[in-house]
């Protein structure tokens, strides 16, 4: 079976083929392969602003929807020596194609309709079944990829691993979604099927990464600058862990924004000035470059420490031994080796799953991923007998 994946929630316009002959027994599953996978990303032009303009990124993705597609289509029907499938011209038959996987909710609105738009037409013209796909889940459905064609390694990260099917998370099992607009935690217990533990009740632990950037005058995404100059500095500023000992599996990273926040704006500590971006200066004194080092350490420290906590919480609760992350953040290697860390220092028979970092931010290929084990019964509540019924929803939630 052959699934295109669309992927448009937010800055990116993302698709992938992929490949396999899934198995929905006990979570297991034979090789997923990926074909093909190619991101069209808009984050250059966005950190001019130092965030994202949704006008904007929607205009970006439809110059960039077609030629994405296209070449998906042609990296992967070129190494099966197939006829590639049209998009348009007189050949529309599809012929390849088993199924089109899109997300259709949440996201940016505008952007979302790019993708959505351009599914349904493509399953229409080509008669094939549209499997709408809730972006949040899909994210999860990264871990479930198990492999590349030989071909595509060359294209990824040398230090890039995905396992083997051996190797796919087994249910039940505990999911940390972890990104810029996300925070939350589930139970899956099988495939579509999940209990929602707890989220944010405010920001996002990627939004606070990027928030305190910000206040630092770092640029845009803020995350990973932080992550880059925290790897070179300590942990030395007494930051709080909100709701990190809270009975429920919630989290807050509001308070810790507003606590760096206003660190900066004391007269006892020097403020934090960017030689990156002095316009964005909130501060009054420069710090030194360990100073700022020793900041991001701290800053990141005390937002992987509540993700750690409340996770391994959740698996002891409900008694799992299988933790999967997913999420832009899931390719922050302090969270993975504090996770593991954790685990070890419990003692608990925990398996831990973590997508490769190009796969842990919005691509194609988990959506594609997740188009395998969430056939149009179980993508939504109403199964999709016409495509050009689907709707794209930019409030949609895990909690439901």
């Amino acid at each position: 079976m052959i699934i295109l994946g669309i992927e448009t929630s937010c800055d990116e316009t993302a698709a992938a083929v992929l490949e396999g002959s899934p198995s929905t027994s006990s979570g297991s599953t034979s090789r997923i392969q990926i074909l093909s996978n190619v991101v069209a990303s808009s984050a250059s032009l966005q950190s001019k602003y130092g965030g994202i303009i949704p006008e904007q990124a929607a205009r970006e993705q439809i110059k960039s929807i077609i030629p994405v597609i296209e070449e998906v289509l042609s990296q992967a029907f070129f190494k099966k020596r197939l006829p590639r499938p049209a998009i348009g011209g007189a050949r529309n038959d599809g012929v390849g194609v088993d199924a089109v996987a899109v997300t259709y909710g949440p996201g940016l609105i505008g952007s979302l309709l790019v993708g959505v738009e351009t599914a349904k037409t493509l399953a229409r013209i080509w008669n094939k079944p549209l499997i709408p796909v809730n972006h949040l889940l899909g994210h999860f459905y990264a871990n479930w990829i198990t492999g590349y064609t030989p071909d595509v390694y060359a294209q990824v990260s040398p230090k890039s691993h995905i396992g083997s099917e051996n190797e796919v998370p087994k249910f039940p099992c505990i999911g940390l979604l972890v990104s810029g607009g996300h925070t939350d935690l589930v139970l899956f217990t099988d495939h579509g099927k999940y209990e929602y533990l707890g989220g944010t009740r405010d920001d996002a632990a990627g939004e606070c990464f990027d928030k305190c950037a910000r206040l630092l005058g770092l640029p845009y995404p803020g995350g990973p600058e932080i992550n880059k100059l925290a790897e070179k500095g300590k942990d030395t500023f007494r930051l709080p862990r909100p709701m990190i000992n809270s009975n429920d599996l919630d989290f807050s990273f509001s308070g810790l924004k507003t606590a760096v926040a206003n660190l900066l704006h004391t007269n006892s500590t020097p403020g934090v000035k960017s030689k990156l971006n002095p316009s964005r200066h909130t501060g009054s004194v420069p710090p030194s470059e360990v100073e700022l080092r020793n900041l991001c350490a701290s800053i990141e420290t005390a937002i992987i420490d509540v993700l750690v906590v409340k996770t391994v919480k959740a698996a002891q609760k409900y008694n799992v031994e299988q933790i999967i992350i997913a999420g832009g953040v899931a390719s922050n290697q302090k969270l993975v080796s504090d996770l593991e860390f954790r685990i070890k220092d419990l003692e608990l028979r925990i398996k831990l799953h973590v997508p490769p970092p190009e796969l842990c931010t919005d691509n194609g290929a988990m959506i594609a991923a997740a188009g395998f084990f969430l056939p149009p019964r179980k993508a939504n509540k109403n199964s999709i007998k016409d495509p050009l019924t689907l709707q794209a929803n930019p409030n949609l939630s895990l909690a439901y």
